[in-house]
């Protein structure tokens, strides 16, 4: 059942079982899961069907430094599905080793293993559309498929890994008829503010949701006041937080009235630990051999799901050169320089104003504005008209139109020289942090103030990882790969913090004084408070976040229905 918070009349109070805050793709998975209970599952979102500029303008914040951080209002959506309504559809899952306390890896550790969240990912696969849950070269494909480099061998690096890439799947479209079935209510505009606890702050008693003013005349039934805002209540014998990395530390370190400082906070540990990924494209690849000497595009499973492989440094790797875990993609050269002579690649550069926040400050050129640089982009385009149409039907009829998107742009090179695009895990800080800052927004929430961080050893992953493939490309004889060494720092800092990887605010451990949350994803000292989503991630491994954090809502989700009253 989808209901508008709007239609409501002021003062309204909602009973549930179950209260899930956040209706992303890790919120409605969460929800899905308990539907069919018996359980009385509120599914709380702050959005509507559609963006809403006065919704989405609730995420604005600070950042400290902003060369290294987007504004925190980017890369989320506060709508029905979230983020997943503007995601990427990446997937794959968490390695062995990232589970692991490493002791060259600082803060490192997972109080539970892979073996915890493996049942849960086929699931996950499942919901995400990415197919089966399989995630080799080998296994993944009946036939016999061409090499990623041919002649390449390694033994730091193994090619045989995947990505697979959902539809993307709006989490919000896709499922929105199930949402609607019995067993589940959905209710819009729904920003929750408060949190109260019974006087023991050991358990949430209600919480306070606000709308904010209905600009269209007091939602779709006219109840209430035309203009006005409204403050509702809600009841739950549980409640998870599913709200994202950002918005989970503000719910907690708002609510005050009780802890002194934010629930779950005893110990000064919401929202530290903030990690994205360290991510750049950087150097040349020149490889001998023919037209199949390489392979970087996409494979496509008899599922016809997209999938790729990458150069993936080895577990035994990482131990022995005492660095986290890196993966690396063949990439075309920069866009920005008009060097590569290529059509399709200036073609990109003219048409910065309608490409996508993430890949259009790439897009940024490292000096000013030059005429003659912009003359060579438009010299690139009109000698290879052909190959920019060409690339543009292909676009168009496999990316726009398709129900099953094309999911990147590739660019073979006809004389195999490519750039390397690397993926690198960034290590657990305590210092790299969210906080909340002094301004308030319309409904009196502290907005967030952003302090990404990254540390030497984050550096010393790529600096080491860089140099091992360029060793083993060199002894392989299939090539080179130039790059200068110095450049490292700069190139994976070149853009700040990778995208809307929001991990680690509310840490999962067994210590209150170093956690936030149990095995269970329970908020310490809280006994019907839980958090779902990357936020309880104790590291963040090199893969993106997002089909884990649905695996574990998967895993918490079975919880609540084995211990719920």
């Amino acid at each position: 059942m989808i209901l508008d918070a709007l239609d409501l009349p002021d003062g309204h109070v909602l009973d549930a079982d179950i209260c899930v805050v956040g209706g992303g793709a890790v919120g409605i998975s969460l929800a899905l899961e308990l539907r069919g209970s018996g359980l009385d599952v509120l599914l709380l979102e702050s959005g509507g069907e559609d963006e809403e500029e006065d919704t989405q303008a609730l995420y604005a914040g600070k950042v400290v430094d902003e060369r290294m951080h987007s504004p925190p209002d980017r890369y989320r959506q506060r709508r029905f599905g979230g983020s997943s309504t503007i995601w990427g559809g990446r997937c794959m899952p968490y390695d062995p080793i990232d589970f692991e306390m490493r002791d060259y890896m600082p803060h490192s550790g997972w109080p539970i293993g892979l073996d915890a969240i493996q049942p849960y990912y086929p699931q996950a696969n499942r919901l995400c559309e990415v197919g089966r849950f399989d995630y080799t070269i080998e296994t993944s494909f009946d036939q016999p498929s061409r090499p990623m480099i041919k002649g390449f061998e390694s033994t730091h690096f193994t090619t045989d890994t995947l990505e697979r890439f959902s539809c993307p799947t709006d989490f919000h479209i896709r499922y929105h008829e199930r949402l609607a079935s019995a067993g589940i209510r959905v209710l819009l505009h729904a920003n929750v503010t408060g949190l109260h606890l019974h006087a023991d702050g050991k358990a949430v008693e209600r919480l306070t949701v606000k709308t904010l003013a209905d600009k269209k005349g007091a939602g779709k039934t006219g109840a209430g006041k035309t203009g006005s805002s409204k403050t509702l209540g809600v009841r739950a014998k549980r409640v998870v937080l599913a709200t994202g990395g950002l918005e989970i530390p503000r719910l907690l370190l708002a609510n005050r009235d009780v802890h002194a400082n934010g629930i779950g906070n005893a110990h000064d540990v919401v929202g530290r630990y903030y990690m994205c990924h360290v991510a750049g494209t950087i150097g040349t690849l020149h490889f001998s051999g023919g037209g199949d000497a390489v392979w970087n595009g996409y494979d496509v499973s008899d599922e016809g799901v997209y999938c790729r492989r990458r150069l993936a440094l080895r577990p035994e790797t990482q131990r022995a050169e005492r660095i986290g875990n890196f993966v690396a993609r063949l990439h075309f050269p920069r866009i920005t320089d008009p060097r590569h002579n290529h059509a399709v690649l200036s073609a990109l550069y003219f048409a910065k104003p309608i490409i996508s926040y993430e890949y259009r400050k790439r897009l940024t050129e490292d000096g000013p504005f030059s005429w003659a640089t912009w003359l060579h982009h438009l010299r690139n385009v009109v000698l290879g008209w052909p190959d920019a149409a060409g690339f543009a039907w292909h676009m168009l009829r496999d990316r726009k139109l398709a129900a099953r998107k094309f999911p990147s742009i590739i660019i073979r090179s006809r004389s195999n020289l490519y750039s390397l695009d690397f993926h690198a895990e960034q290590a657990p800080n305590p210092e790299s942090r969210i906080r909340l800052g002094s301004d308030t927004d319309p409904l009196g929430m502290p907005r967030l103030e952003v302090d990404w961080r990254y540390t030497r050893g984050d550096v010393e992953t790529a600096e080491r990882s860089l140099a091992l493939l360029a060793a083993d490309i060199q002894a392989s004889g299939v090539g080179r790969f130039d790059y200068d060494p110095a450049s490292v720092e700069y190139e994976m800092t070149r853009y700040g913090a990778y995208g809307g990887h929001h991990i680690g605010t509310a840490r999962m451990g067994t210590d209150p004084k170093e956690s936030v949350v149990d095995t269970d994803c329970r908020v310490h000292g809280m006994s019907n408070l839980y958090i779902a989503g990357s936020a309880v991630f104790p590291t963040s491994s090199q893969a993106n976040p997002t089909l884990t954090a649905v695996a574990l809502a998967l895993r918490l989700a079975r919880h609540l229905k084995e211990h719920i009253a």
